[in-house]
């Protein structure tokens, strides 16, 4: 939010569960990263092993998501942990212990020559690549200013020089995620198999970045220059078969809103197995003696069949069954005989 009209601010204080309600105080970052650093040495933590999100650090020892951010921080700079997208946090690999060959003689540095290597500048594209690191390894939930500023290792008030704002940071976040990979120059013939390619380059999109599909509106949608060019490639196909614009805008909001709903699922999976340590399969293991339980009563009989056989969610297969269901639907009007 902004405070007095000025740069917008962040919160910045560390989070503590004490404070005037008598309750113990929260352990600092420093007590954190010191407990992570402990298991990871000890080996409880093994290398590739996932350490705790942001998340789950605000959760387990009760302290703000700015503490959080500065832990695995701390951890990062140390060498000890990693940001893996898709992944999380992991543990590093150690690196193999080399001995240093013995020294008769101290050995004096090389002379210094020209000028000192400049840092890296601070530019907008570093930024966004910076933000969408962090989105891709632990979500949005995880995304901040600060926590964008201290993986780049520079103050956070020196981020609004480039973004005015989070939301300003996360619209140049979706511009680069969908300049990625841009659909193809032309398209192929007929309208049926470019609708198929641009909806399953989307669906390829929210896959690569799973907070993309939550990022975005449909009610108020970001001005987001490289994803225009898939309702322009929808309304091109279905127009110049004879579908009129406005039915055409249509047809490419609900394709669009197709892949994007399924994709919702994306970074909701993400969360929860982050929150309880079992991915879907393993969850729904721990469902299935209750719901074999409620179905054992004979009112939902084709549930039952179908709990019975099993059933394995997929969610490609998901969005490609409806995604044809779409396009079987859209053949009767884009094929329908022009009206007299």
């Amino acid at each position: 939010m902004r405070r007095g009209g000025g740069v917008p601010m962040e919160r910045a204080t560390e989070g503590h569960a004490g404070g005037q309600s008598g309750r113990p105080a929260a352990p600092r970052s420093e007590g954190i990263v010191d407990e992570l650093r402990r298991r990871i040495e000890t080996g409880e933590l093994a290398p590739g092993d996932r350490v705790p999100s942001t998340r789950e650090i605000t959760r387990r020892w009760g302290v703000a998501m700015a503490t959080a951010t500065k832990v695995l921080t701390e951890l990062r700079r140390a060498g000890l942990v990693r940001a893996v997208p898709g992944v999380g946090t992991v543990v590093e690999p150690r690196p193999a212990s080399c001995p240093e060959p013995p020294q008769t003689r101290p050995v004096r540095p090389p002379r210094a020559t020209g000028t000192p290597p400049q840092p890296t500048a601070l530019t907008l594209e570093r930024i966004v690549t910076a933000a969408v690191a962090v989105a891709d390894t632990e979500g949005l939930a995880a995304l901040s200013m600060r926590r964008v500023a201290a993986d780049l290792g520079v103050a956070t008030m020196s981020l609004y020089r480039h973004v005015a704002d989070k939301d300003d940071l996360l619209t140049h976040m979706l511009d680069a995620a969908f300049a990625e990979r841009p659909l193809p120059a032309e398209q192929p013939p007929g309208w049926r198999a470019p609708l198929e390619l641009s909806s399953r380059l989307l669906w390829e999109h929210f896959r690569r970045h799973p907070w993309l599909a939550p990022a975005l509106s449909m009610t108020r949608p970001q001005l987001i220059v490289s994803a225009l060019p898939f309702s322009e490639w929808v309304l091109t196909a279905l127009h110049a078969h004879g579908l009129d614009l406005d039915t055409a805008f249509t047809a490419q909001l609900t394709l669009f809103n197709h892949a994007r709903a399924i994709a919702m699922n994306l970074e909701t999976e993400r969360e929860a197995e982050a929150d309880s340590g079992l991915d879907g399969e393993e969850w729904m293991d721990t469902q299935e003696p209750a719901l074999l339980g409620i179905l054992a009563d004979g009112r939902f009989p084709a549930l039952a069949r179908v709990a019975r056989a099993g059933y394995d969610l997929d969610l490609d297969a998901l969005f490609e069954f409806g995604l044809q269901r779409l396009l079987d639907g859209l053949a009767p009007l884009v094929d329908a005989p022009p009206a007299r």
